[in-house]
């Protein structure tokens, strides 16, 4: 992972970093296997920090079985990798005063998805088992603050770093009782 993390670095430094940086990251989930091997069997939702900088963010991203996430944006550059499960994106566009889907992307263990800095998604797990990838941006995911769409309504919400870490530690709580 010390590897990986520092090639992803290097390549950030390059004229067109999400391009290169994507590169990297689907070389390291073309083996599914020996990403998870490296990465680690998930146990519950998580954000496991691999490198964290103004100009570059990666993670670990664990997804309990079933959990969603509302329409957010990033405000950056950023890149998906699946090593373990599946993850579905529903985009969506800004319309006056609200958002639309128009497209989506289901994302199978060996895929890469690069989304633009003005792209807004949902994500998804949907199977009945834990869904891991490796999420890189091109800044500081935590300090950034965005927005998040209201799942019910679609009315903006605020959010940041923190306010995303807090869904997962939800979807912790919910797990056990869900799945005993």
């Amino acid at each position: 992972m010390d590897r990986f993390v520092e090639d992803c670095v290097r390549a950030n430094l390059e004229s067109d970093p999400q391009a290169a940086v994507r590169e990297v990251l689907a070389r390291a989930v073309a083996d599914p296997k020996a990403a998870l091997k490296a990465i680690g069997e998930p146990a519950k939702a998580g954000i496991s920090v691999l490198h964290r900088s103004s100009g570059l963010t990666i993670f670990a991203a664990t997804w309990t079985p079933q959990m969603n996430l509302m329409p957010h944006n990033h405000l950056m550059w950023a890149l998906i990798g699946i090593y373990t499960g599946r993850e579905d994106n529903i985009l969506w566009r800004r319309t006056d005063g609200s958002i639309d889907a128009y497209g989506a992307k289901a994302l199978f263990e060996g895929d890469v998805a690069a989304l633009p800095v003005d792209a807004i998604h949902s994500v998804t797990n949907p199977l009945p088992r834990f869904t891991g990838g490796l999420h890189i941006y091109g800044g500081d995911f935590f300090a950034t603050a965005r927005s998040q769409w209201n799942p019910e309504t679609l009315a903006v919400e605020p959010s940041d770093g923190d306010v995303i870490k807090a869904i997962f530690e939800r979807e912790n709580a919910r797990l056990p009782a869900a799945h005993p």
